[in-house]
């Protein structure tokens, strides 16, 4: 007699649940894909290796694909309908979904999935595909470790919620960690997290839980660390007031398409909460939350690239200031189409470093030699009359 254990009824629940995504199945446990695009019955496209192909796959009709949309929303405790056509939800593996259907949809339902990893991707795979250098990488695992407030910023497909998991994975794994995110799809490795998802509203219009509504709840958790999967609304006030009140070591990810431009789009999130706060007082709430912007691009090869990494330097006037740390530097394209390029630093030295040598995190041997602790040249000058001025210049540069 065969033994049903746990494992294996779920197993046999997800297998259940993929035959009932009909000709989706075969997309969704492709790894090859990580975008697949339906645009009613008889057009499916898939986005792999940075381009988008159209399939031979197809629906029998439209009421087949309505079908498979609401299995998947209503898997997941959501729902679509005449009344409300637009919906975010994910597959039970954690893949993204949005769905739009009719009348909102003028040629038949559309479904959008965003893959999820079954291999969540580490920093050496990002170092290995361009993305990261492996100094910029360290300096930003400093910053995790420093407590670094972090906000990550790109494009649609840039890659934000992958460099975001990234990031996540250098937390320590004695912290408590809170998630929250409109539809989960991280993928914290850590044991102590606690994960929180947003709820839309029901038929009558109640019970929606904003992603507002989990920020400030969180901040009754007792959480050490704070990660919201992206800040599009008023929930943006409440994180920086957060981070501004002890709870630093934040990350989010925010939609712009370069360090200045992310400044602005947070200005515009913090008003949409409806507070009547001047354009200074804002800003100085950004310029005293915000430690670092990590800005991703998609470049024309579909290959997805950290372009700048800026460090918040705080603020002149009524402008926030900020520095480069580091920058890609594109060097032409190579046979393959591939753009080239490297990201370097810019020899300009951040202020976090202080703090890592305050907290007595030792820096990795590059960052070290890229940013080495002036404190200890200082006390070798003070302990020896002889080092003069260019001496000790020299010894740290």
């Amino acid at each position: 007699m065969s033994v049903v254990t746990p494992d294996n009824r779920q197993h046999k629940e997800m297998d259940t649940y993929l035959d009932a995504l009909g000709p989706l199945r075969v997309l969704v446990e492709d790894d090859r894909l990580t975008e697949i695009m339906v645009l009613g019955p008889e057009m499916v496209y898939v986005e792999t290796q940075g381009k988008i192909v159209l399939t031979d796959v197809r629906f029998d009709d439209e009421d087949h694909l309505m079908r498979v949309i609401d299995l998947i929303v209503s898997a997941v405790g959501r729902r679509i309908d005449i009344r409300q056509p637009l919906c975010d939800a994910r597959l039970l593996d954690g893949s993204r979904v949005n769905a739009v259907i009719p009348p909102i949809a003028l040629d038949g339902p559309m479904l959008t999935i965003r893959k999820f990893s079954r291999d969540p991707f580490q920093v050496s795979d990002l170092i290995h595909f361009g993305s990261l250098s492996e100094s910029s990488a360290a300096f930003i695992q400093a910053c995790v470790l420093a407590r670094a407030n972090i906000l990550i910023s790109g494009g649609t497909g840039s890659g934000k919620t992958t460099l975001l998991n990234v990031c996540s994975s250098f937390i320590p794994a004695d912290e408590r960690i809170v998630t929250i995110e409109d539809a989960a799809e991280l993928q914290l490795q850590q044991e102590h997290v606690c994960r929180m998802e947003a709820r839309p509203a029901d038929l009558r219009g109640e019970g929606r839980i904003a992603i507002r509504d989990l920020v400030i709840n969180s901040l009754r958790m007792r959480p050490d660390r704070i990660v919201v999967g992206e800040c599009r609304g008023g929930e943006a006030l409440d994180m920086l007031q957060a981070m501004n009140t002890g709870h630093d070591g934040s990350l989010t990810t925010i939609h712009a398409n370069s360090p200045r431009d992310c400044l602005a789009r947070l200005e515009t999130l913090v008003l949409m909460a409806g507070m009547e706060l001047p354009a200074k007082a804002i800003r100085q709430q950004v310029a005293g939350a915000i430690d670092l912007i990590v800005q991703l691009s998609r470049l024309r090869d579909g290959s997805r690239k950290v372009t700048a990494i800026t460090e918040i330097v705080g603020m002149e006037g009524e402008t926030i200031t900020m520095q480069d740390i580091f920058t890609f530097e594109a060097q032409g394209q190579g046979e393959d189409g591939r753009i080239l390029g490297d990201l370097t630093p810019t020899g300009i030295r951040p202020q976090i470093i202080e703090r890592l040598h305050g907290m007595g995190l030792p820096l990795p041997p590059d960052l070290a030699r890229l940013f080495p602790d002036t404190r200890n040249a200082s006390a070798s000058a003070l302990r020896d009359p002889q080092l003069g001025v260019g001496s000790l210049a020299q010894r740290i540069g």
